[in-house]
């Protein structure tokens, strides 16, 4: 997976991006197989130490694949002991009472996007987007042959067979068999709508870019027979979500265009974004109506276009929002959870049309998009 990741990088003519490193040229990509079958840099260069330090942020990644396939967290369960019991001893010297907390292994490992309020210059070059439906963001793990539904705070809401390679005991071929997808989750149509892929079959791509993994996934998934239907033994559909340019011709069609489920919003890829979990400006999000004043485009008149009553009060909402997070970056006595206070008006609510403490609000805001 590796290796075809670096060829889908050669091919497009981009370049692997790693922060603080500049590019590599020419026989940077070169690595040699030994007789044994291993990797190994040609010279002990700064480029060959910049390939042995990739190296091991990849199986940083095969381990966290596998831990989070197998639910094995040992070793790392040691070093939580270790903090817990520093925070026991802090609190034992204040007289405070503080019950322990189990460890949430699978929480935050959706990688999140921020409001698209400052438009990037390369937005057509290098950026491509996602439609999405309503639904939860749910982190899928197919392992040992059944499959576990976790919502982004960590809790397994479900568990089920399915087509997904590792998914139920009729495909595992072996424990090595797992997938982990980053999904939103429709409850009317029972069905999970693949947004993004961390491993397949075995294969972690965390530090594969998104267009490759995006063309990745969807190869994959034409390749599972079943997956996109209803079964006894994949009783939830699995289905791909495309993905489009970023240019203004292609933005107008993507408003035009008739989608088989009630659409909450638009994520805004960079090409070049490696799988990180937690919030990032490399992910944009926007509604639908609000591509006219935040992009500058003219769309066509549709029902994805069309601007709500609340459209006003809710990009007022985002740019307090961006104000404060930018203040309590610049300011040390504004920290950034009362910034957040002040301008809270988590993602998930601001698709909500209603205030969030009438009942209407609250019914919506758990249907709509955890994002």
């Amino acid at each position: 997976c590796a290796f075809s990741c670096v060829i889908w990088r050669r091919r497009r003519g981009s370049v692997p991006a790693a922060p603080g490193v500049t590019a590599l040229q020419g026989a940077s990509w070169a690595l040699l197989l030994s007789a044994e079958g291993q990797v190994r840099d040609p010279l002990p260069t700064a480029e060959g130490k910049r390939g042995c330090l990739l190296r091991r942020r990849r199986l940083d990644y095969v381990n966290h694949a596998r831990r989070l396939a197998e639910d094995d967290w040992a070793g790392v369960e040691s070093e939580d002991e270790e903090e817990e019991e520093e925070k026991d001893a802090n609190e034992e010297e204040m007289d405070v009472d503080v019950p322990r907390k189990l460890p949430k292994r699978y929480a935050n490992q959706l990688m999140l996007s921020e409001w698209l309020v400052d438009v990037p210059s390369d937005l057509e070059q290098e950026w491509v987007v996602v439609v999405c439906p309503i639904g939860k963001r749910a982190l899928v793990v197919a392992s040992k042959g059944s499959t576990a539904a976790y919502t982004k705070s960590g809790f397994c809401v479900n568990r089920f067979p399915s087509l997904l390679p590792g998914g139920n005991r009729h495909n595992l071929l072996n424990d090595k068999v797992y997938s982990i997808l980053d999904c939103i989750y429709n409850e009317a149509k029972q069905t999970y709508y693949i947004l993004d892929v961390m491993c397949w079959r075995g294969h972690p791509v965390y530090d594969c870019q998104s267009d490759f993994r995006f063309f990745w996934l969807l190869s994959k998934i034409q390749e599972e027979e079943g997956l996109g239907e209803k079964s006894r033994i994949n009783p939830f559909k699995f289905v791909g979500l495309q993905n489009f340019p970023c240019t203004s011709e292609s933005l107008c069609k993507v408003l035009a265009m008739d989608y088989p489920f009630e659409v909450d919003g638009l994520l805004f890829y960079h090409k070049q974004t490696h799988y990180t979990p937690g919030s990032t400006p490399l992910v944009g999000w926007l509604r639908p109506y609000m591509v006219p004043d935040i992009l500058g485009l003219t769309v066509p008149a549709t029902l994805l276009t069309a601007k709500p009553d609340y459209a006003g009060h809710q990009l007022q909402q985002i740019m307090e929002h961006k104000k404060n997070k930018k203040l309590a970056a610049g300011k040390s006595h504004l920290s950034n959870k009362e910034a957040a206070k002040n301008g809270c008006y988590e993602l998930e609510h601001l698709s909500t049309p209603q205030p969030a403490n009438s009942p209407e609000g609250q019914d919506e805001a758990v249907s709509q998009m955890e994002n």
